[in-house]
């Protein structure tokens, strides 16, 4: 039954992440359709993120009342309704509705994929595992993507991502159910302020804000940056999936380090943001693939480490609302995408064609390192129970 209902959280967790970077590994095919400027492709990753931004809490909240699987199926729903708008035309107006409405299946998606996962199997490393299941899922959007426009041309992000949501659908009903509320999510519950309010709450929200949102904001513009450097849409492909499918080795290393080894974790986070620093940096500048492999790579690994941490550190302080308190530190992550995103697409109409906008990446990497240190991921040395 367990390995079970992980396999139905990780599925549930790929089927909505791919819609996470989906359209980036297309975007000068879909602005070209569009009839639009290639920045301004990064405002449908901004309307996705509004909407999922928008229903981290109030989706936690929600999952903690009514139950994880039937959200999730109620999120996979929706990813595919905004995917079929998508495909009725090549309008940039309804390109942005479309990602409003896949946002909705993705902000409550994610929460319910990872509570589905602490309510059926309960551990640091399944919650690891389903990390690397959604960061895998926006990884195979960057390789399957490219492979697919040249046959559907615009339309490749949105049929692949529709095929996709549809097929974890179909199997979600038979996944095992999970557990009734236990008697720590009290029916009332804490309300959005008093989460917000929660200072301890904020280190690993910082945590997860650099691994999860950056890496994202990387992953939507590596294509698009190697593709300036003069290589081919497949290549730039493989090698810009590594930011996130690298991610699919680390995030399920970081949940097991938080079980057997709680007094690591906090050292592990910090270090992994340096070496997301480097990777950035080996990445965006024009020396030979190799290098940028290797960047693309590092980025990934270290990208995926903070991830358990994180969400088990959160519940670990707020056994009360778990959903909700992961919409919190998932709505951090969110936030930075939502306003990153844009920013770096708006990058590539400056000289050096986006490499300002991953200077940038690698900065922001720089300072959450100073901030998360490890006297204030002390949570994570308590062993969860």
């Amino acid at each position: 039954m367990r390995s079970a209902a992980l396999g139905a959280g990780v599925a549930l967790g790929a089927g909505v992440g791919y819609n996470l970077a989906n359209v980036g590994p297309a975007a000068d095919v879909v602005a070209q359709a569009y009839g639009v400027r290639l920045g301004a492709i990064g405002f449908l990753a901004t309307a996705l993120f509004v909407t999922h931004l928008a229903l981290q809490i109030p989706g936690g909240r929600f999952v903690d009342r009514r139950g994880a699987r039937k959200l999730g199926m109620v999120a996979l729903g929706a990813a595919a309704l905004g995917n079929v708008i998508a495909l009725v035309a090549p309008s940039f107006a309804l390109g942005i509705l479309a990602r409003l409405v896949t946002g909705v299946g993705t902000g409550i998606g994610f929460v319910a994929g990872s509570d589905y996962v602490r309510a059926t199997v309960g551990t640091p490393g399944a919650q690891g595992l389903y990390g690397a299941s959604g960061i895998g899922g926006a990884g195979l959007a960057l390789a399957i993507v490219p492979l697919a426009t040249p046959a559907l041309d615009w339309r490749a992000p949105y049929v692949t991502a529709l095929v996709f949501a549809c097929a974890v659908l179909v199997c979600m009903p038979f996944a095992p159910r999970d557990h009734a509320r236990d008697g720590s999510v009290s029916p009332g519950g804490a309300g959005v302020a008093d989460i917000v309010r929660d200072r301890r709450l904020y280190p690993l929200a910082v945590a997860h804000a650099a691994s999860f949102g950056l890496s994202v904001i990387a992953g939507t513009w590596a294509v698009s940056l190697l593709q300036h450097d003069g290589y081919g849409r497949r290549l730039a492909g493989a090698v810009a999936a590594l930011t996130l499918l690298a991610g699919l080795v680390t995030r399920p290393l970081g949940g097991w380090v938080v079980g057997r080894f709680p007094e690591t974790a906090a050292r592990l986070v910090g270090a992994s943001m340096l070496a997301a620093t480097g990777g950035t940096i080996l990445f965006l500048l024009d020396l030979p693939l190799a290098a940028r492999v290797v960047g693309a790579a590092l980025l990934g690994l270290a990208a995926g480490v903070p991830f358990a941490p994180a969400f088990a550190g959160a519940q670990l302080i707020r056994r009360d609302r778990p959903a909700a308190v992961i919409g919190f530190v998932n709505s951090c992550a969110t936030f930075v995408i939502l306003v990153g995103t844009p920013l770096v697409g708006l990058t590539f109409a400056l000289p050096g064609k986006g490499r300002a906008g991953f200077v940038a990446i690698a900065a922001a990497w720089a300072a959450a390192f100073v901030a998360v240190r490890p006297s204030k991921l002390s949570v994570l040395r308590r062993p969860p129970s």
